[in-house]
This record gives C-alpha cells, structure tokens and sequence, in this order.
C-alpha cells in the first residue's frame, strides 16, 4: 500500500534518505499550504541512527521515503517535483 504525498499529517513518523542512508523523524508540519503543496518540509530528524545528531530541520519533498501507519511503514509517493 502507497500513501500520497498531500495525505501526510503534522506528528507522522516517517523514514528520509537526506542524511544519504534511511532514518526515522517526524513531520513538524502538514505538508499542504493553501491549495497546493510544500516542496521543503521541517521535520525532527533521528540522526543518531547513523551516528549524527537528532535535530529538526527542512527536508526536500522527494526525501520522504516511507510513513508509518496502521503499524507498518507505507511508500510514499506523489511528492511534487521542483
């Protein structure tokens, strides 16, 4: 099962790749603005995961890997392109 991009929610675990390897975080903010779509999101980032520093930040759209529902981690697809 995929989930979209437009239906991520603020507090959201998802998993990114902007550190070069998949970490965990959570969504700061609902990606929809307005009628359309933040292509930069801030979320809190796990970085010690991969031996870096946890702490909040803006990632790119097409970052955000997978999100975490129903107890198990989805696809995310739909980010919009820059």
């Amino acid at each position: 099962m995929t989930i979209k991009y437009k239906d991520l929610k603020k507090s959201d675990q998802i998993r990114s790749t902007q550190l070069g390897a998949p970490v965990s975080g959570k969504l700061l903010e609902s990606p929809k603005q307005g009628k359309g779509l933040k292509q930069v999101i801030l979320i809190w980032t796990k970085g010690t995961e991969v031996g870096m520093f946890d702490e909040h930040g803006s990632v790119e759209a097409s970052d955000i890997s997978e999100v975490f529902r129903e107890g198990r981690w989805h696809l995310v697809t739909g980010q919009p392109q820059q």
